[in-house]
């Protein structure tokens, strides 16, 4: 990851540029994940547009087409995704190349994903870079590019390039960029909302290098998700997984960078602010459906996670 990815502050930009023949699934694979994080972040932690080479829609590979917010020549941002997908040797031209040469000096980071590795290598913007494209293209890309150390991963960073080989990869990097930049809590939380394979040990490709979440980690997640309302005691919790509590607590911190006691909280909080924005519950009925004693104790520990209180949040929803 580049340095920039522990700076939170302001609102990252991400653009996609998009060519005829693009894959929907990619893009909404990339995209939605941000939305999400967005939503629950409560704030814009990203901001994403649409663009292509002269500013004219671009039609998918099924037939939609998505309006660009502006030609690639008049942005610039944080990072910007090249997304050809099916289409992409005709769409590997002088002018293509041009555009994202001089595009580099205006993004922090490039990335491929899907087929748009072969686009930056195209451009000479993958020489000297570890990088990955989709399985079916790595031979011939291989033998185009020899400049490029290319290597089949799900995806790959290096320095202030990105690449991956296809929509579900393109989910992974997101997912894992959200976590180094914002936290694996709220990586958890986007990963729970599309019910991702993530809630299981992987051995896919990340930013670390390692697996971020293992089986014992998987399985406390799961003890205490299952047990909201009436919360078990932590040496329980550990007991399930096969673990120790200081074990448990080792394995958490290294993973998500929280202790059991504040992943189980979260969890706690998180089903709590759903129950205040989706329902008529009363603060003290919501309290109880997530393990707190009073309604105090509820609002003490939602303004220190959330930065303001149940019926506050209610009110601001209404």
């Amino acid at each position: 990851m580049p340095k920039w990815k522990k700076q939170h502050a302001a609102t990252q930009q991400i653009d996609l540029l998009l060519f005829d023949q693009f894959s929907g699934h990619c893009l909404a694979n990339t995209v939605e994940p941000l939305r999400a994080a967005n939503g629950f972040a409560g704030r814009d932690l990203y901001s994403w547009r649409f663009l292509t080479l002269s500013g004219a829609p671009a039609v998918s590979s099924a037939g939609m087409e998505v309006i660009a917010q502006r030609a690639l020549a008049r942005a610039e941002g944080d990072m910007l995704i090249a997304m050809p997908s099916y289409g992409y040797l005709r769409h590997a031209t002088d002018a293509t190349a041009r555009g994202l040469r001089a595009a580099a000096a205006r993004y922090r980071v490039m990335a491929g994903f899907d087929t748009g590795a072969w686009l930056l290598a195209a451009a000479g913007l993958l020489t000297g870079y570890r990088a990955t494209i989709h399985r079916a293209e790595m031979e011939e890309f291989t033998d185009c590019f020899p400049e490029v150390d290319a290597s089949q991963q799900r995806y790959l960073w290096d320095r202030d390039r990105l690449t991956c080989s296809g929509a579900m990869s393109a989910f992974d990097s997101i997912l894992d960029m959200i976590g180094e930049q914002h936290g694996q809590a709220l990586r958890l939380d986007v990963a729970d909302l599309f019910m991702s394979a993530d809630l299981e040990p992987t051995s896919g490709n990340n930013l670390s290098g390692t697996p971020l979440r293992s089986t014992t980690v998987a399985r406390a997640v799961k003890v205490m998700e299952d047990n909201l309302e009436n919360p078990l005691p932590l040496t329980d919790v550990a007991r399930q997984t096969g673990r120790s509590l200081r074990e448990l607590a080792r394995r958490t911190q290294a993973e998500l960078g929280v202790t059991p006691q504040g992943l189980y909280r979260h969890f706690r909080l998180k089903r709590a602010k759903r129950l205040v924005l989706e329902t008529e519950y009363s603060v003290a009925e919501i309290a109880l459906r997530c393990g707190y004693e009073n309604p105090s104790a509820l609002t003490r520990a939602f303004r220190t996670e959330f930065q303001t209180t149940p019926r506050q949040l209610r009110s601001a929803r209404r």
